[in-house]
């Protein structure tokens, strides 16, 4: 039985360093606040420059020391004034521009801050007069920092691990009241540690983490004071203070403890849980979008039901261990009452995990369409499987509770005047397998638990499906990235040098106004000029169309700048290209258009 524990840790230090280390590879996924729309909108062609570039978000957003950077067509950066946000209106940022700008395509590339503390970066172009091609790529310094980004994620699942172990822990000891505690007190003081070790490092990585920087930067002055001023550097603060608190309590002095009412000290103790979760559920999805109040309690909610059952398993495990060579020494009112405070725990889940669905998706759709949505059903299915383990075991806990409890051994009386009688001898100690069924099916449902915590910290820095349906329905981007669908036909007339292909581009591409330009190419690949070019598009499907974009010469290319495309679905696009008096040719090719 040593070997098997020996075995067996080994196995849980191995996979938790390989849980770690793919935690930490990970990409880092996308932040909640997303793009709602631009001005100048996106790939725009303005006849004269804007006074600002603003940018509208799908929640309040806060600004860093250079949130905003506009870089002109040689890609040299403009000197911008300072960016801040529109009177009355914490979503919109906007930045002074110059009041005379070339001719070309500009860029503008920003990095902002989400209220549920996530940071969000993107770029977007403009052209004044006419579009010409930027020489370089778009901001390398602007991305995310591999190392900052892997430790704060490290940090942050370390986190929602500890708080699980020490709130579930402590409901056990509280609620289940297990004969002996000894064996729990290491498991809550290390939980204590890492959550006190994870506090401290997200506080220092959290400027870097925002800016996208080197993790050096986190032990600058500059950075410590400016996350100490904001929200997310507040609820770090207020969890670090509360962990002291709690530490000061337990080193309170045990006579002085015992004069405390036990409800008093159970009160006090659930209100310090409930004000530990609130520093989570203050900083994530809750604290943005919807019934913000409303989300706050089930968010809180959800991670202590979360606690209490995944904390509390773990420590019922090392209980089970512990009285695994004698099933009456594990008294039945501890397996009977963690068996209650698992099912209302688990009602919590279910109730606060089915409104926050819907609070994050928005739609049915969003489920199979978007990343959240995908890794919620992921998570449900992990739920579903934790689910089964639970019904096992609970079967294994009613049977254990039946069982007779061992009998008091009372004390065998010494005849008067004789020597005392020899203790009766104990019966051979034989093992029971229901402990050690039951201590098995608990660790299923710790290792499945602690992936269904992985897929909570993944959903929690992932772009809602809510709001990626109201970015994808504005006419900008969610990532700020240009997405144009630009479609390519050849095309020959059937004499010599009739042949050659024009480029065809729909901004952005989805249903609703679209901007069209079109760009002839000879047989040699140079740019052709044509006396005459007609692109209509036609929905087969729905009998809808043809739509002729009415595209102009603009000299040297062909373009529309409003075109109504309005549903979607896969779309023919027909080109009529003349190339002299006599010659033309029409072409076709298939088109997606979305919405």
């Amino acid at each position: 039985m040593r070997d098997d524990h020996r075995w067996l840790r080994r196995l849980t230090v191995l996979c938790a360093g390989l849980l770690l280390l793919l935690l930490g590879a990970v990409a880092p996924a996308s932040a909640h606040a997303a793009l709602r729309e631009s001005d100048p909108a996106d790939a725009a062609v303005l006849r004269a420059a804007p006074r600002y570039v603003t940018l509208t978000f799908t929640e309040s957003v806060g600004l860093l020391t250079d949130s905003l950077r506009v870089y002109d067509p040689r890609n040299h950066r403009v000197r911008t004034g300072e960016a801040g946000h529109a009177p009355g209106r914490s979503d919109t940022a906007r930045v002074p521009l110059p009041s005379r700008l070339g001719t070309g395509t500009y860029t503008v590339a920003w990095r902002v801050v989400s209220a549920d503390s996530h940071p969000v970066s993107g770029a977007l172009t403009f052209s004044v007069g006419k579009r010409t091609a930027t020489t370089t790529s778009v901001l390398p310094d602007r991305t995310e920092n591999p190392a900052t980004t892997s430790l704060y994620n490290i940090a942050r699942y370390l986190a929602y691990l500890a708080v699980a172990l020490l709130l579930g822990t402590a409901a056990f000891v509280a609620y289940c009241r297990p004969a002996g505690r000894s064996h729990l007190r290491t498991p809550v003081l290390a939980a204590w540690g890492t959550l006190s070790a994870s506090t401290i490092a997200l506080f220092l990585l959290r400027a870097p983490y925002e800016e996208g920087t080197s993790p050096a930067r986190a032990f600058t002055l500059s950075a410590l004071t400016r996350t100490a001023t904001t929200r997310p550097g507040e609820l770090l603060l207020a969890r670090l203070a509360l962990l002291l608190l709690a530490a000061a309590c337990a080193l309170f002095p045990r006579g002085r403890r015992r004069r405390i009412p036990r409800r008093a000290a159970l009160a006090a103790a659930a209100i310090l849980s409930v004000a530990l979760s609130l520093t989570w559920a203050a900083s994530e999805h809750a604290s943005a979008g919807l019934q913000v109040p409303l989300a706050i309690t089930s968010a809180t909610l959800h991670l202590l039901a979360m606690a209490a059952w995944l904390g509390g398993l773990t420590a019922l495990l090392l209980t089970l261990r512990r009285t695994s060579a004698d099933p009456a020494a594990l008294p039945a009112r501890t397996v009977s009452r963690f068996s209650r405070l698992a099912f209302v725990s688990v009602t919590v889940l279910v109730v606060t995990g089915v409104y926050q669905s819907w609070r994050g998706l928005g739609s049915w759709q969003a489920l199979t369409d978007t990343v959240y949505g995908r890794l919620l059903l992921a998570k449900l299915v992990a739920v579903a499987v934790l689910l089964a383990a639970a019904s096992r075991s609970r079967r294994w806990t009613a049977r254990l509770a039946s069982l007779p409890q061992a009998p008091r051994r009372d004390r065998v009386p010494e005849p008067a005047g004789g020597p005392p009688l020899p203790p009766a001898p104990e019966p051979p100690a034989s093992p029971h397998p229901l402990p050690e069924r039951l201590r098995r099916s608990v660790l299923a449902e710790v290792a499945v638990g602690v992936l269904v915590l992985v897929l909570t910290t993944f959903l929690t820095s992932t772009l809602p499906g809510r709001a990626a349906a109201e970015a994808a329905d504005s006419t900008t981007p969610a990532t700020g990235i240009p997405t144009a669908s630009v479609t390519t036909i050849p095309f020959d007339v059937g004499t010599p040098g009739g042949h050659g292909k024009v480029q065809i581009t729909l901004d952005p591409g989805r249903v609703g106004t679209n901007s069209v330009q079109a760009v002839v190419y000879g047989p040699d690949g140079g740019l052709s000029s044509v006396p005459e070019l007609r692109i209509a598009l036609t929905l087969p499907a729905q009998q809808v169309g043809p739509l002729d974009t009415r595209v102009t010469d603009r000299g040297g290319y062909w373009a529309a700048d409003s075109f109504d495309l309005p549903i979607p679905g896969t779309w023919t696009m027909k080109v009529t290209v003349r190339v002299s008096e006599v010659d033309q040719v029409t072409v076709a090719k298939s088109v997606r258009v979305v919405r």
